[in-house]
């Protein structure tokens, strides 16, 4: 990565762990990031897709894993190694200054986990039901960004680590959608 590139993820890495600190955040940013926070969240989604569209919402329901499931194995097991990346709270010029504010953890850092994994989900759900649903497009994004930002607040990871994670989320989630509108060719949303 350029140097130009890494001043300005650590600068913008300090801005956020740092110059964005407050009590609140300090208090709601591990929530946020926390997988268990999203279960009942998870469980609306297989709830209602299941409910509303019966084996067609099983699909729905299992192509949103394995959307979720090929991003996070792709991004942990292909890409982490090859760029092998440190963690700010790991790297020997940040750590000295990041304010960790959850575990360190031992993972590489690029791209985020976190991120590629929600926002894979976010688009594939967002894809299949924007048509219905346009405000979707905020929600999804929102939370697949909160828990995204979060990230970088509490010090495991660059911003450009989850920007592109979200990147290859995205593109993840559109691949799954893109899957499921071939299997699905007639899927109505009614």
């Amino acid at each position: 990565m350029p140097d130009f590139l890494l001043q300005l993820d650590r600068h913008l890495f300090y801005f956020i762990n740092h110059d964005l600190a407050n009590p609140f955040f300090d208090w709601i940013m591990p929530w946020l990031r926390n997988p268990p926070t999203w279960i009942p969240l998870y469980i609306f989604i297989i709830a209602f897709c299941i409910w509303k569209y019966k084996k067609t919402g099983l699909i729905i329901v299992v192509l949103m894993a394995l959307s979720a499931g090929f991003a996070d194995f792709t991004s942990a097991r292909i890409v982490k190694p090859l760029v092998h990346r440190l963690r700010p709270c790991q790297d020997p010029i940040v750590s000295k200054t990041d304010i960790l504010r959850v575990p360190c953890g031992t993972g590489l850092s690029f791209p985020s986990t976190h991120a590629t994994d929600h926002f894979a989900m976010a688009f594939f759900i967002i894809l299949l039901f924007c048509k219905k649903w346009r405000w979707i497009w905020f929600w999804g994004i929102l939370w697949a960004g909160l828990i995204s930002f979060a990230q970088v607040y509490v010090g495991v990871h660059f911003p450009i680590d989850v920007f592109c994670g979200a990147i290859y989320g995205a593109f993840v989630g559109w691949l799954f959608a893109m899957l499921f509108k071939k299997l699905q060719p007639d899927f109505n949303l009614l």
